[in-house]
């Protein structure tokens, strides 16, 4: 278990290699319990790739990802979601065939608490009047909004203590951004620990209270989100000068 002081995800020396491409070259970084950190960069950076291999969906190469307390190359995936890490990729990976009732269902799969599991249900909906209203619709037929609320929604329903975003603002008009963002600090107040990557710099660096910056697979400055939007190179790189 980990010692008070300790991080809740510590990713230690991480590399990944897709074939002869290295992809992540020995990176490291924390996250404490009830931070919102964000890692942000270009495309092809390494972001997804990070939060593929915390969830255990692709091999690691060589380094540590422990959280709280646990080495979790030692689980596959779905304990890892059981350990209570939950993961809202990039581009949604919701069910299109199935419906919103349906699609939050599913990830309540390792769940035995049926009573928290409805306060959940209303939770979700609480946050996403729009899932509530469209909760027996297809939702391969939602709006790339209303998927979007969905794909968090049912990370919401893992219980997780920790989840992972992977570019919630994606494609997203201004207005729905600003929605999305705003429900993302609502849920880290309500006591879960956030890991966000997104393109959206001037977005992640609002919300999040540390954050690293990710270049071809390797992390070149860290910092405080104040000190990030202060520094040179990120203004120029990512905040628009």
């Amino acid at each position: 278990m980990m010692t008070p002081d300790a991080p809740l995800l510590s990713v230690q020396d991480l590399v990944v290699s897709y074939g002869n491409i290295k992809a992540l070259r020995g990176i490291s970084f924390e996250v404490h319990e009830g931070e919102i950190v964000t890692l942000i960069g270009a495309n092809g950076a390494g972001k997804s790739t990070t939060l593929r291999a915390i969830s255990g969906l692709i091999p690691i190469e060589d380094g540590r990802i422990i959280f709280d307390g646990k080495d979790l190359r030692a689980y596959p995936p779905h304990r890892i979601v059981e350990l209570g890490i939950s993961h809202a990729p990039e581009g949604r990976g919701i069910f299109g065939t199935l419906t919103v009732m349906e699609n939050l269902k599913l990830a309540t799969y390792a769940r035995r608490d049926k009573d928290e599991i409805q306060k959940d249900y209303r939770r979700v909906f609480d946050l996403f009047p729009r899932l509530e209203e469209r909760k027996n619709q297809i939702a391969g037929t939602l709006s790339g909004g209303e998927q979007q609320m969905l794909a968090v929604g049912r990370a919401l329903m893992t219980r997780g203590r920790l989840m992972l975003l992977d570019e919630p603002s994606m494609g997203l008009a201004p207005i729905l951004v600003q929605e999305i963002f705003r429900v993302l600090q609502e849920i880290n107040q309500a006591g879960t620990t956030i890991l966000l990557v997104e393109q959206n710099a001037h977005m992640a660096l609002q919300v999040a209270s540390r954050g690293y910056v990710l270049e071809t697979g390797s992390i070149t400055v860290q910092g405080t989100t104040q000190a990030l939007t202060k520094d040179p190179k990120v203004k120029e790189a990512y905040l628009g000068g």
